[in-house]
């Protein structure tokens, strides 16, 4: 958007309708350039209000971050949900309970690819308490990811493919394994590997999770 193409400020909104247009405006800013380029000053040059105005609603840039990041995480929790959806339905139990958790990591690495700045942003360490309600941070389902990837693991224990005492914890093995490629990809090494390696490399860091549990 150019500098003539943004509105005029404005002071007044309908009610709630300010909220909505400065996290919208947060969110294509996160989209952007991730969590750094969030800042309430840009978020009300966009939604064309004078500065002041976003104070009722966010008291400070960090109220801002962390409305952006549960927007951000439950974007990637519908990335998840997606996959989960197209799994057929007619599978054995024991073997939709492993593509369920293949299909919760495909979909999370996925939106890492797709939307790097949301991702980044999704998984930023706040520096102020996170009290977001749970559904802002939730998937069509009413889940997080972490609940996601939670429900795929307590389905391969009901299903006897992971066994009772090697379920606690399973969370944190499997999220760090799937993160850290994420983050090889966006920020490290593998940022200039191609789409055929990627495509090579998932299903196995993915099994290996799987046999590794």
């Amino acid at each position: 958007m150019s500098h003539a193409d943004i509105p005029p400020p404005r002071s007044t909104y309908r009610h709630g309708d300010l909220r909505r247009a400065l996290l919208e405006a947060a969110i294509q800013l996160a989209r952007a350039g991730g969590p750094d380029a969030v800042t309430l000053r840009e978020a009300t040059r966009r939604a064309g209000v004078v500065p002041n105005a976003a104070y009722r609603h966010f008291g400070s840039r960090q109220d801002l971050l962390l409305a952006v990041r549960s927007a951000a995480l439950s974007a990637v929790a519908i990335s998840m949900e997606t996959e989960l959806s197209a799994l057929p339905p007619d599978l054995p139990p024991a073997d939709h309970a492993c593509a369920s958790l293949r299909a919760v990591g495909i979909g999370y690495l996925r939106f890492a690819r797709a939307e790097p700045g949301l991702f980044r942003t999704a998984f930023a360490t706040p520096t102020l308490q996170d009290n977001s309600p749970p559904a802002e941070q939730a998937g069509n389902t009413g889940l997080n990811p972490f609940q996601i990837l939670s429900d795929a693991l307590d389905a391969m224990v009901a299903t006897n493919v992971l066994p009772m005492e090697r379920r606690p914890a399973a969370e944190y093995l499997a999220w760090s394994a799937v993160h850290g490629l994420a983050m090889l990809v966006l920020d490290g090494p593998l940022r200039t590997m191609d789409q055929p390696q990627m495509s090579a490399i998932i299903p196995r860091l993915l099994g290996m999770v799987e046999k590794g549990l």
